[in-house]
Protein backbone atom coordinates (compact mmCIF):
# COMPACT_ATOMS: atom_id res chain seq x y z
CA UNK A 1 0.00 0.00 0.00
CA UNK A 2 0.97 3.39 -0.59
CA UNK A 3 2.83 5.08 2.23
CA UNK A 4 0.92 8.18 2.10
CA UNK A 5 -2.40 5.89 2.57
CA UNK A 6 -0.93 3.83 5.44
CA UNK A 7 -0.14 7.30 6.98
CA UNK A 8 -4.13 8.28 6.55
CA UNK A 9 -5.31 4.78 7.65
CA UNK A 10 -3.17 5.11 10.53
CA UNK A 11 -4.38 8.26 11.93
CA UNK A 12 -8.15 7.85 11.36
CA UNK A 13 -7.58 4.59 13.38
CA UNK A 14 -5.92 6.59 16.09
CA UNK A 15 -8.96 8.90 16.25
CA UNK A 16 -11.76 6.38 16.67
CA UNK A 17 -9.71 4.75 19.14
CA UNK A 18 -8.41 7.87 21.27
CA UNK A 19 -12.40 8.68 20.88
CA UNK A 20 -13.69 5.22 22.18
CA UNK A 21 -10.99 5.91 24.91
CA UNK A 22 -12.52 9.23 25.90
CA UNK A 23 -15.98 7.97 26.00
CA UNK A 24 -14.59 5.16 28.14
CA UNK A 25 -12.78 6.96 30.86
CA UNK A 26 -15.23 5.90 33.44
CA UNK A 27 -13.82 2.45 33.26
CA UNK A 28 -10.00 2.66 31.52
CA UNK A 29 -9.51 5.67 34.06
CA UNK A 30 -9.74 3.53 37.95
CA UNK A 31 -8.44 0.17 36.23
CA UNK A 32 -4.95 1.88 34.81
CA UNK A 33 -4.84 3.43 38.35
CA UNK A 34 -5.19 0.15 39.82
CA UNK A 35 -2.98 -1.48 37.76
CA UNK A 36 -0.32 1.07 38.35
CA UNK A 37 -0.79 0.63 42.16
CA UNK A 38 -0.58 -2.85 41.80
CA UNK A 39 2.72 -2.90 39.79
CA UNK A 40 4.37 -0.29 42.34
CA UNK A 41 3.70 -2.47 45.29
CA UNK A 42 4.27 -6.15 43.61
CA UNK A 43 7.92 -6.10 44.93
CA UNK A 44 5.98 -6.03 48.59
CA UNK A 45 4.19 -8.80 47.47
CA UNK A 46 7.70 -11.26 46.30
CA UNK A 47 9.12 -10.06 49.08
CA UNK A 48 6.79 -11.35 51.74
CA UNK A 49 6.70 -14.38 49.63
CA UNK A 50 10.62 -14.79 50.01
CA UNK A 51 10.14 -14.43 53.73
CA UNK A 52 7.59 -17.75 54.47
CA UNK A 53 3.92 -16.35 53.53
CA UNK A 54 2.00 -18.27 51.36
CA UNK A 55 0.77 -16.32 47.92
CA UNK A 56 -2.15 -15.95 49.49
CA UNK A 57 -1.42 -14.66 52.81
CA UNK A 58 0.75 -12.09 51.09
CA UNK A 59 -1.87 -10.75 48.85
CA UNK A 60 -4.11 -10.20 51.75
CA UNK A 61 -1.39 -8.18 53.72
CA UNK A 62 -0.94 -6.23 49.98
CA UNK A 63 -4.55 -5.38 49.93
CA UNK A 64 -5.10 -4.50 53.38
CA UNK A 65 -1.61 -2.18 53.07
CA UNK A 66 -3.19 0.19 49.90
CA UNK A 67 -6.81 -0.17 51.70
CA UNK A 68 -5.39 1.31 54.77
CA UNK A 69 -3.41 4.27 53.11
CA UNK A 70 -6.62 4.87 50.79
CA UNK A 71 -8.95 4.70 53.60
CA UNK A 72 -6.39 7.21 55.60
CA UNK A 73 -5.48 9.43 53.30
CA UNK A 74 -9.68 9.80 52.14
CA UNK A 75 -10.41 10.67 55.60
CA UNK A 76 -8.01 13.59 56.57
CA UNK A 77 -9.29 14.90 53.29
CA UNK A 78 -12.61 15.07 54.18
CA UNK A 79 -11.80 16.02 57.70
CA UNK A 80 -9.69 18.87 56.15
CA UNK A 81 -12.53 19.97 53.74
CA UNK A 82 -15.40 20.07 56.57
CA UNK A 83 -12.66 22.16 58.41
CA UNK A 84 -12.16 24.39 55.69
CA UNK A 85 -16.08 25.30 54.91
CA UNK A 86 -16.26 26.47 58.53
CA UNK A 87 -12.61 28.71 58.34
CA UNK A 88 -14.32 30.54 55.07
CA UNK A 89 -16.81 32.75 56.58
CA UNK A 90 -14.17 34.40 58.60
CA UNK A 91 -12.46 35.85 55.56
CA UNK A 92 -15.47 37.79 54.09
CA UNK A 93 -14.64 41.13 55.15
CA UNK A 94 -11.09 41.19 53.93
CA UNK A 95 -12.31 39.66 50.44
CA UNK A 96 -14.35 42.23 50.05
CA UNK A 97 -11.24 44.63 50.98
CA UNK A 98 -8.69 43.45 48.54
CA UNK A 99 -11.67 43.92 45.74
CA UNK A 100 -12.43 47.13 46.96
CA UNK A 101 -8.89 48.01 47.15
CA UNK A 102 -8.32 46.10 43.61
CA UNK A 103 -11.24 48.77 42.37
CA UNK A 104 -9.34 51.65 43.46
CA UNK A 105 -6.20 50.61 42.14
CA UNK A 106 -7.82 49.88 38.50
CA UNK A 107 -9.50 53.33 38.91
CA UNK A 108 -6.22 55.11 39.08
CA UNK A 109 -4.73 52.98 35.73
CA UNK A 110 -8.19 54.37 33.89
CA UNK A 111 -10.03 50.75 34.09
CA UNK A 112 -13.75 51.07 34.87
CA UNK A 113 -14.16 49.55 38.64
CA UNK A 114 -17.36 49.11 38.84
CA UNK A 115 -17.63 45.36 38.03
CA UNK A 116 -14.79 44.96 41.05
CA UNK A 117 -17.32 47.59 43.37
CA UNK A 118 -20.00 45.04 42.79
CA UNK A 119 -18.16 42.14 43.21
CA UNK A 120 -16.94 43.43 46.76
CA UNK A 121 -20.64 44.36 47.46
CA UNK A 122 -21.74 40.89 47.08
CA UNK A 123 -18.82 38.80 47.94
CA UNK A 124 -20.00 36.12 50.60
CA UNK A 125 -17.48 33.45 51.31
CA UNK A 126 -19.97 31.51 53.09
CA UNK A 127 -21.19 30.41 49.56
CA UNK A 128 -18.31 28.46 49.92
CA UNK A 129 -19.93 26.54 52.83
CA UNK A 130 -22.69 24.98 51.35
CA UNK A 131 -19.89 24.51 48.07
CA UNK A 132 -18.16 22.37 50.25
CA UNK A 133 -21.22 20.30 51.37
CA UNK A 134 -21.88 19.60 48.28
CA UNK A 135 -18.46 18.57 47.40
CA UNK A 136 -18.75 15.97 50.19
CA UNK A 137 -21.89 15.25 49.26
CA UNK A 138 -20.65 14.09 45.45
CA UNK A 139 -17.55 12.52 47.69
CA UNK A 140 -19.93 9.98 49.31
CA UNK A 141 -21.69 9.60 45.87
CA UNK A 142 -18.34 7.96 44.61
CA UNK A 143 -18.92 5.73 46.97
CA UNK A 144 -19.41 3.05 44.12
CA UNK A 145 -16.42 3.87 42.07
CA UNK A 146 -14.24 3.77 45.34
CA UNK A 147 -15.27 0.25 45.55
CA UNK A 148 -15.32 -0.47 42.12
CA UNK A 149 -11.33 0.64 42.57
CA UNK A 150 -10.90 -1.43 46.06
CA UNK A 151 -12.28 -4.42 44.25
CA UNK A 152 -9.62 -3.99 40.98
CA UNK A 153 -6.68 -3.57 43.23
CA UNK A 154 -7.58 -7.01 45.34
CA UNK A 155 -8.25 -8.44 41.57
CA UNK A 156 -4.88 -7.32 40.52
CA UNK A 157 -3.35 -8.36 43.26
CA UNK A 158 -4.24 -11.41 43.71
CA UNK A 159 -2.90 -11.93 39.67
CA UNK A 160 0.71 -10.82 40.66
CA UNK A 161 2.42 -14.46 41.67
CA UNK A 162 1.06 -15.71 38.22
CA UNK A 163 2.31 -12.44 36.16
CA UNK A 164 6.12 -13.96 36.52
CA UNK A 165 4.99 -17.43 34.62
CA UNK A 166 2.75 -15.49 31.90
CA UNK A 167 5.66 -13.03 30.88
CA UNK A 168 8.03 -16.09 30.76
CA UNK A 169 5.17 -18.01 28.18
CA UNK A 170 5.17 -14.42 26.45
CA UNK A 171 9.05 -14.52 26.28
CA UNK A 172 9.42 -17.88 24.57
CA UNK A 173 7.43 -16.34 21.29
CA UNK A 174 7.57 -12.80 21.75
CA UNK A 175 10.78 -11.98 23.40
CA UNK A 176 10.27 -8.07 22.39
CA UNK A 177 7.36 -7.62 23.47
CA UNK A 178 8.36 -9.34 27.03
CA UNK A 179 10.89 -6.91 26.98
CA UNK A 180 8.92 -3.99 26.49
CA UNK A 181 6.37 -4.47 29.14
CA UNK A 182 9.27 -5.34 31.87
CA UNK A 183 10.79 -2.02 30.87
CA UNK A 184 7.41 -0.31 31.44
CA UNK A 185 7.04 -2.02 34.95
CA UNK A 186 10.26 -1.14 36.13
CA UNK A 187 10.29 2.45 34.86
CA UNK A 188 6.79 2.94 36.40
CA UNK A 189 8.16 1.50 39.63
CA UNK A 190 10.49 3.49 39.63
CA UNK A 191 8.82 6.36 38.79
CA UNK A 192 6.31 6.40 41.33
CA UNK A 193 8.51 4.94 44.55
CA UNK A 194 10.97 8.65 43.75
CA UNK A 195 8.29 10.44 43.28
CA UNK A 196 6.36 9.59 46.26
CA UNK A 197 9.64 9.35 48.83
CA UNK A 198 10.13 13.18 47.25
CA UNK A 199 6.81 13.82 47.44
CA UNK A 200 6.24 13.15 51.53
CA UNK A 201 9.72 15.10 52.19
CA UNK A 202 8.09 18.14 50.09
CA UNK A 203 4.54 17.58 52.01
CA UNK A 204 5.86 17.36 55.14
CA UNK A 205 8.35 20.80 54.81
CA UNK A 206 5.35 22.56 53.14
CA UNK A 207 3.06 21.37 55.86
CA UNK A 208 5.83 22.45 58.32
CA UNK A 209 6.11 25.64 57.00
CA UNK A 210 2.88 26.36 56.61
CA UNK A 211 1.84 25.96 60.35
CA UNK A 212 5.12 27.73 61.66
CA UNK A 213 4.16 31.07 59.26
CA UNK A 214 -0.34 30.46 60.97
CA UNK A 215 -1.70 29.75 57.52
CA UNK A 216 -4.54 27.70 58.58
CA UNK A 217 -5.41 23.85 57.27
CA UNK A 218 -1.27 23.69 56.86
CA UNK A 219 -2.07 19.49 56.99
CA UNK A 220 -4.60 19.86 53.70
CA UNK A 221 -2.02 22.01 52.02
CA UNK A 222 0.53 19.39 52.20
CA UNK A 223 -1.45 16.76 51.39
CA UNK A 224 -2.08 18.69 48.31
CA UNK A 225 1.56 19.26 47.88
CA UNK A 226 2.18 15.32 47.88
CA UNK A 227 -0.85 14.86 45.52
CA UNK A 228 0.33 17.61 43.01
CA UNK A 229 4.12 16.14 42.99
CA UNK A 230 2.66 13.36 41.10
CA UNK A 231 1.93 16.49 38.25
CA UNK A 232 4.66 16.88 35.93
CA UNK A 233 5.22 20.63 34.84
CA UNK A 234 2.24 22.27 36.30
CA UNK A 235 2.00 20.44 39.56
CA UNK A 236 4.03 22.95 41.43
CA UNK A 237 1.38 25.63 40.68
CA UNK A 238 -1.41 23.74 41.56
CA UNK A 239 -0.28 23.02 44.75
CA UNK A 240 0.52 26.76 45.68
CA UNK A 241 -2.51 28.56 44.51
CA UNK A 242 -4.59 27.76 47.22
CA UNK A 243 -2.15 28.13 50.35
CA UNK A 244 -0.99 31.27 48.29
CA UNK A 245 -5.17 32.74 48.62
CA UNK A 246 -5.47 31.59 51.84
CA UNK A 247 -2.37 33.56 53.08
CA UNK A 248 -3.94 36.93 51.01
CA UNK A 249 -6.99 36.80 52.87
CA UNK A 250 -5.25 35.83 56.15
CA UNK A 251 -2.14 38.32 56.20
CA UNK A 252 -2.85 40.40 52.94
CA UNK A 253 -0.24 40.12 50.08
CA UNK A 254 2.48 39.95 52.53
CA UNK A 255 1.46 36.46 53.27
CA UNK A 256 0.70 35.47 49.96
CA UNK A 257 3.97 36.30 48.66
CA UNK A 258 5.68 34.44 51.75
CA UNK A 259 3.47 31.58 51.17
CA UNK A 260 4.70 31.31 47.23
CA UNK A 261 8.60 32.15 48.72
CA UNK A 262 8.68 29.47 51.24
CA UNK A 263 7.01 27.02 48.02
CA UNK A 264 9.20 27.87 45.50
CA UNK A 265 12.34 27.35 47.93
CA UNK A 266 11.26 24.29 49.35
CA UNK A 267 10.20 22.65 45.75
CA UNK A 268 13.29 24.45 43.59
CA UNK A 269 15.72 22.77 46.23
CA UNK A 270 14.25 19.11 46.26
CA UNK A 271 12.64 19.04 42.76
CA UNK A 272 15.19 20.69 40.36
CA UNK A 273 18.27 20.02 42.81
CA UNK A 274 17.85 17.03 44.55
CA UNK A 275 15.13 14.51 42.70
CA UNK A 276 17.06 14.59 39.41
CA UNK A 277 19.88 13.04 40.80
CA UNK A 278 17.72 9.93 41.98
CA UNK A 279 15.29 9.87 39.32
CA UNK A 280 18.04 10.04 36.25
CA UNK A 281 16.97 8.84 32.93
CA UNK A 282 14.35 6.28 34.93
CA UNK A 283 11.58 7.86 32.59
CA UNK A 284 13.22 8.46 29.62
CA UNK A 285 10.44 11.04 28.39
CA UNK A 286 11.72 14.44 26.78
CA UNK A 287 10.38 17.67 28.43
CA UNK A 288 7.99 18.49 25.90
CA UNK A 289 6.55 14.99 25.78
CA UNK A 290 5.97 15.41 29.02
CA UNK A 291 3.56 18.54 28.96
CA UNK A 292 2.36 17.37 25.85
CA UNK A 293 0.84 13.96 27.45
CA UNK A 294 0.07 15.55 30.46
CA UNK A 295 -2.68 17.73 28.41
CA UNK A 296 -3.80 14.89 26.19
CA UNK A 297 -4.16 12.53 29.01
CA UNK A 298 -5.97 14.78 31.14
CA UNK A 299 -8.48 15.36 27.98
CA UNK A 300 -8.62 11.60 27.64
CA UNK A 301 -8.45 10.35 31.09
CA UNK A 302 -10.02 13.31 33.11
CA UNK A 303 -8.72 14.55 36.43
CA UNK A 304 -6.96 10.91 37.03
CA UNK A 305 -4.86 11.75 33.67
CA UNK A 306 -2.87 14.28 35.52
CA UNK A 307 -1.48 11.73 37.51
CA UNK A 308 -1.64 8.64 35.23
CA UNK A 309 -0.22 10.96 31.99
CA UNK A 310 3.56 9.58 32.83
CA UNK A 311 2.84 6.07 33.26
CA UNK A 312 0.07 5.93 30.41
CA UNK A 313 2.91 7.37 27.98
CA UNK A 314 5.12 4.79 28.81
CA UNK A 315 2.68 1.86 28.37
CA UNK A 316 2.08 3.85 24.60
CA UNK A 317 5.61 3.98 23.89
CA UNK A 318 5.75 -0.01 24.85
CA UNK A 319 3.21 -1.05 23.25
CA UNK A 320 3.48 1.24 19.64
CA UNK A 321 7.30 1.57 19.90
CA UNK A 322 9.40 -0.59 22.20
CA UNK A 323 7.65 -3.95 20.62
CA UNK A 324 8.79 -3.31 17.47
CA UNK A 325 13.12 -3.29 16.79
CA UNK A 326 12.61 -1.26 14.05
CA UNK A 327 10.97 1.68 15.70
CA UNK A 328 14.60 2.52 18.04
CA UNK A 329 14.05 5.81 15.35
CA UNK A 330 11.09 6.96 17.48
CA UNK A 331 12.35 6.21 20.66
CA UNK A 332 15.21 8.42 19.75
CA UNK A 333 12.58 11.20 18.68
CA UNK A 334 10.28 10.89 21.89
CA UNK A 335 13.36 9.99 24.61
CA UNK A 336 14.82 12.44 26.86
CA UNK A 337 18.72 11.91 25.72
CA UNK A 338 20.13 9.58 23.06
CA UNK A 339 19.28 6.11 23.70
CA UNK A 340 21.72 3.21 22.80
CA UNK A 341 20.04 0.85 20.62
CA UNK A 342 17.71 -2.12 22.30
CA UNK A 343 20.18 -5.29 22.06
CA UNK A 344 17.93 -7.92 20.64
CA UNK A 345 16.87 -10.77 22.89
CA UNK A 346 18.59 -14.52 22.44
CA UNK A 347 16.81 -16.86 21.40
CA UNK A 348 15.65 -19.16 23.72
CA UNK A 349 15.83 -23.14 22.75
CA UNK A 350 12.79 -24.07 21.11
CA UNK A 351 11.08 -20.26 20.68
CA UNK A 352 10.42 -18.17 17.31
CA UNK A 353 12.56 -15.12 18.02
CA UNK A 354 15.00 -15.07 14.78
CA UNK A 355 12.75 -17.63 12.96
CA UNK A 356 12.80 -15.11 9.59
CA UNK A 357 16.50 -14.54 9.94
CA UNK A 358 17.01 -18.98 10.41
CA UNK A 359 14.71 -19.00 7.23
CA UNK A 360 16.74 -16.72 5.41
CA UNK A 361 19.79 -18.43 6.67
CA UNK A 362 18.79 -22.31 4.95
CA UNK A 363 19.84 -22.98 1.97
CA UNK A 364 16.44 -23.25 -0.73
CA UNK A 365 17.62 -26.27 -2.78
Amino acid sequence: MPRGLVLLLGSAAAVVVVGGMRAAAWLLAPVFLALVVVIVVSPVHTWLRRRGLRPWAATGVLVLVVYGVLVTFAVVVIGSLARLARELPRYTDQTRALLAGAADLAGRFGIAPGGLRESAGSVDLGRFVSAAGALLGDLTGLATSVVFLLALLMFFSTETALVEGRMRTIARTRPHIQLALTEFAGKTRRYFVVTTVFGLIIAVLDGIALAWTGIPLAVLWGLLSFVTNYIPNIGFILGVAPPALLGLLADGPKGMLLVILIYTVINFVVQSLIQPRFVGDAVGLSTVLTFVSLVFWSWVLGVLGLLLAIPATLLAMAILVNTDPRADWAAALLGAAEREPRTRPKRRKGGAADDAEDHQATPSG
